[in-house]
C-alpha cells in the first residue's frame, strides 16, 4: 500500500523518532502515532509485535479485546483525565474515526488485515470505529477502568463533523452509543 501525501517521516535522531523506535508517524493530526505492524509468516501460522510500551508517550495500564459484527461502531469516546489508547484490529478491518474536539480537525483511516498499523489516540481526542467486516479489535489504554467513577464521555457517532466518515447510516450500535 502507498503511503498517502500528508504521511510524515521523522528525520533521524528527533525526538519522535527516537520514542517510536525509527517507526514512521501515519499522520501529522494533532499527536495521534501510527505505528505500522511487520507480520512473520512461517509453516506455523504468523507473528506480530503489536506495541512496545518503551515506544509509547504513556505506559499501558490495561488491555481491552472486542469482537465485532460488520456494521458496528463503537464511538465517539474521549476521557478527560488523561487516558490514551493504541487501536489495533487482529483480524478484519476497521475504520478509526479521531475527531480533535478543539479544532474540529478529523483522522480516519482503516486499519486490519489489509493495512496492518495500531494507531495510538490521545484521549481528549473523541475517538472510536467501525467494523468494515467481522473484526477482532485489541486496544491497550493507560488507565485502568473504575466503574465507580468513569472517564468516558461521548460525541454522538453522527455529529455532523464525522458523520460523513462512516461507511454506514445505519450502523449497529449499543444503547450508549445511539444517544
Amino acid at each position: 500500500m502507498d503511503a498517502p501525501n500528508d504521511l510524515a517521516v521523522p528525520s533521524p535522531g528527533s525526538p519522535t523518532t527516537r520514542r517510536i523506535l525509527g517507526a514512521y508517524l501515519t499522520r501529522t493530526a494533532r499527536d495521534l502515532l501510527g505505528f505500522p505492524l511487520s507480520r512473520f509468516d512461517d509453516e506455523r501460522g504468523f507473528f506480530m509485535e503489536l506495541m512496545r510500551a518503551s515506544g509509547l508517550p504513556k505506559p499501558v495500564r490495561q488491555a481491552n479485546l472486542a469482537r465485532s459484527r460488520r456494521g458496528v461502531i463503537r464511538a465517539l469516546h474521549y476521557h478527560e483525565r488523561g487516558q490514551d489508547d493504541l487501536f489495533c484490529c487482529l483480524q478484519g478491518m476497521v475504520r478509526v474515526v479521531v475527531l480533535d474536539r478543539t479544532t474540529g480537525e478529523v483522522f480516519t483511516e482503516d486499519i486490519g488485515d489489509e493495512n496492518p498499523v495500531a494507531i495510538y489516540v490521545p484521549g481528549q481526542h473523541a475517538h472510536g470505529y467501525e467494523a468494515l467486516t467481522d473484526c477482532l479489535f485489541c486496544y491497550f489504554v493507560t488507565e485502568e477502568y473504575d466503574a465507580g467513577d468513569p472517564d468516558e464521555r461521548g460525541v454522538p457517532w453522527n455529529d455532523p463533523r464525522v458523520a460523513h466518515l462512516w461507511s454506514t447510516s445505519e450502523p449497529v450500535l449499543s444503547p450508549r452509543d445511539s444517544v
